[in-house]
């Protein structure tokens, strides 16, 4: 599984649903063309390059509506000229209902000559998104935190053996005086880990929980 960026903060849950990179669709409705693309995203930065992407490559659109909804909690959509309340927030439902964090989607829309209308140009805004969030490959994303074990090498296989039962990983180790791990552990098993390593060594191992977490 993908590394995904770090957060310093202990209130995120435990598990997350997002999607695997892009996807896109097309719609149609009443002659408009509705281009629907999915990213993964994790920065209101990165969502603002992802759209003036768009932009630049489909110049000759009529409107470029979107919405994101990432892990910290923040969201954003825009209408881009269409009426209130037919687009962006529309959008937004669909990733809601997809119940999707650290994504955003774009629907560009060429219009056609003939209007919709406010109720029939919200639904299909509503569909566009749905459909291109349907196809889009679904990853399931595990909270990890980052832990610092210090130890004697003789209680490193001891180490190994506990951190594998508990699905934790050492992502670097170090070698001087005593053997130093950095570790990826589940917040759930941390206790348990904890427990485990200090019995064995009679409390011996210098165990450090960071505030450092990843999705991963």
């Amino acid at each position: 599984m993908t590394l995904l960026r770090n957060y310093k903060h202990m209130n995120y849950p435990v598990k997350i649903l997002t999607v695997d990179n892009f996807a896109e669709v097309t719609y149609k409705e009443k002659c408009s063309v509705f281009m629907g693309q999915v990213y993964h995203c994790e920065t209101g930065n990165e969502a603002a390059n992802i759209l003036a992407q768009i932009k630049k490559k489909y110049y000759d659109a009529t409107h470029h509506c979107s919405a994101y909804k990432l892990i910290t909690e923040k969201f954003k959509y825009s209408d881009d000229g269409e009426p209130n309340g037919t687009a962006g927030i529309r959008i937004l439902n669909t990733i809601e209902h997809f119940d999707l964090i650290n994504v955003m989607v774009v629907i560009t829309r060429y219009y056609g000559g003939a209007k919709l209308g406010v109720g029939p140009l919200g639904k299909a805004y509503y569909t566009s998104a749905y459909n291109v969030l349907d196809e889009a490959i679904k990853l399931e994303k595990v909270l990890f935190q980052k832990v610092i074990i210090e130890a004697d090498f003789n209680h490193i296989s001891h180490i190994h053996r506990i951190l594998s039962n508990h699905n934790a990983t050492i992502e670097n180790s170090e070698y001087k005086e005593k053997a130093i791990f950095i570790c990826l552990i589940m917040p759930s098993e941390l206790t348990k880990i904890t427990f485990e390593l200090t019995d064995i060594s009679k409390g011996k191992i210098k165990i450090v929980a960071t505030d450092v977490n990843y999705y991963r």
